[in-house]
């Protein structure tokens, strides 16, 4: 099957290109540093034609709202004109678990805007709400570090590793599209402010974490539901401990 990957080259897109090409497909990684620019559409439809199914985990430059929206509603408008010139028969998205929950942020609102643009194409389509990365948690302390301390939320939530995602993502793909949404989580639930200390202190970072129910998640107050998945989602089988201790961080950014 020929199947293109917007986004192939990033964090979970390279696994989603790898797995796939060991598995015989025929696929193309579609990315700003291949010659894909799905702002513009530079190279977008020589990039779709051909493919049946398209795999969107590209993702905003910008955690800003308005740069955000227009990020995701340009690339979608251009995504889905070339889709439909190609005849594509699979539009397969990544978004985030409680994205409709967390519209009091303008990237979610954004995402919300993205999922709307998909379900509303013409395009038959899937759309996997994937919990927090493993991969990210060092983001997030460094999002709410202050000086010595790291303020956090202690609101539950479920992350899950990247290569878990990344499998969801393909088994989504060789599927017949849902015309709705997949959730996918990781084995085990834990508390922001605790898995956040527990990375911290593997990686003898010497900054407290500090646990408030007030401290903004990039921006937004949780509950403890906002961030957990439902009772039907798909769980990935890499757990936090061994991912800890076996998948090394990312260099740092020079």
């Amino acid at each position: 099957m020929r199947i293109t990957v917007i986004g192939g080259t990033g964090l979970i897109g390279s696994k989603i290109v790898a797995s796939l090409a060991r598995d015989g497909h025929d696929v193309f990684s579609a990315a700003p540093n291949t010659g894909v620019d799905t702002l513009t559409g530079k190279g977008l439809g020589e990039a779709i034609d051909g493919a049946e199914v398209v795999i969107d985990v590209s993702n905003s430059p910008s955690l800003d709202g308005a740069a955000a929206l227009d990020f995701f509603q340009t690339a979608g408008r251009t995504i889905a004109a070339a889709e439909k010139a190609a005849g594509v028969r699979h539009h397969l998205a990544l978004s985030v678990v409680g994205t409709e929950r967390l519209q009091e942020s303008g990237y979610f609102r954004a995402k919300l805007a993205q999922e709307k643009l998909i379900r509303e194409s013409g395009i038959p389509f899937s759309v996997v709400h994937a919990t927090q990365f493993f991969e990210f948690l060092r983001g997030i302390a460094a999002s709410a570090a202050d000086g010595d301390s790291v303020r956090l939320s202690n609101a539950r939530f479920q992350p899950m590793a990247a290569q878990d995602v990344a499998a969801a993502m393909v088994d989504a793909a060789l599927a017949e599209p849902t015309h709705g949404t997949i959730e996918v989580a990781g084995p085990e639930a834990f508390h922001i402010d605790a898995l956040v200390a527990r990375v911290l202190a593997y990686d003898k970072d010497p900054r407290k974490v500090i646990a408030d129910p007030e401290a903004p998640y990039f921006g937004i107050r949780l509950d403890d539901a906002a961030l957990m998945p439902g009772p039907n989602a798909r769980l990935g089988t890499t757990r936090f401990d061994w991912w800890l201790a076996n998948v090394p961080p990312p260099p740092p950014r020079k």
